[in-house]
C-alpha cells in the first residue's frame, strides 16, 4: 500500500504542475493575444486616420480639380459669347444701310484728312459709292476689304486703316473688360 501512496502522490504532484503549467501556458497566451490586440488596435487606428486624411485629401483634389473645370467652361461659354458679340456687331456694321455707309465713309475720311492731305481710298467691291461722294482724290474697289475703308497718301508713304473690323477690334480690345462686365455683371 505504501507503493500505491506513493504513485497516487506522484500522480497528484504531476497533474497539479500539469495544471500549473497550463494555467501558465493560458496566462501568457491571453497576455501575447491581448499585446496582439493592442498593437492591431493601435495600427488600425493609424490607418483608419490616414485613411480619412486621404480620403478628404482626395475630395479637395475632386472638387478643386471640378471647379476648375468649371471655371473652364464658363470661361470657355464667355469667350463664345464675345466672339458672337463681335462677329453680330460687324456683320451689323458692314450690313448697315448704303447711305449710312456713305456718311460713315465721309467722317472717316474728313477724320483722315488731319494726317493725309488728299487721300486716295480702297474700299469694298460691292460699295456703291464714288470718290466725289466721300471727298477723296481716287477710289478702288478690292475684295480684300469688306467693310470701311483703307486710305492712302498719293505718294503711298502713310496708310490709314478704317476698316470696320480693324476699328471695332481696336474698340474692342480698349473696351474688353467693360464690355466683359456689361455682358456678364
Amino acid at each position: 500500500m505504501a507503493l500505491d501512496n506513493v504513485t497516487k502522490d506522484i500522480m497528484d504532484s504531476a497533474q497539479a504542475s500539469v495544471a500549473a503549467t497550463e494555467a501558465e501556458r493560458d496566462a501568457e497566451i491571453a497576455k501575447i493575444t491581448a499585446d496582439a490586440d493592442d498593437v492591431i488596435s493601435d495600427m488600425k487606428a493609424k490607418e483608419d486616420k490616414r485613411l480619412k486624411e486621404v480620403i478628404e485629401q482626395l475630395g479637395r483634389q475632386v472638387l478643386s480639380s471640378a471647379e476648375l473645370e468649371s471655371k473652364k467652361i464658363v470661361l470657355s461659354k464667355k469667350k463664345e459669347i464675345l466672339e458672337k458679340a463681335f462677329a453680330d456687331s460687324l456683320a451689323a456694321l458692314e450690313a448697315a444701310p448704303a447711305a449710312v455707309r456713305k456718311a460713315q465713309y465721309k467722317q472717316m475720311v474728313d477724320a483722315a484728312k488731319k494726317a493725309i492731305g488728299e487721300p486716295k481710298a480702297y474700299c469694298a467691291k460691292g460699295e456703291d459709292i464714288t470718290a466725289e461722294d466721300i471727298g477723296v482724290s481716287k477710289l478702288e474697289k478690292v475684295g480684300s476689304i469688306t467693310g470701311g475703308l483703307i486710305l492712302e497718301s498719293k505718294d503711298g508713304t502713310m496708310q490709314v486703316d478704317m476698316q470696320y473690323r480693324t476699328i471695332l477690334q481696336t474698340v474692342w480690345e480698349r473696351e474688353m473688360k467693360s464690355l466683359s462686365d456689361i455682358l456678364f455683371g
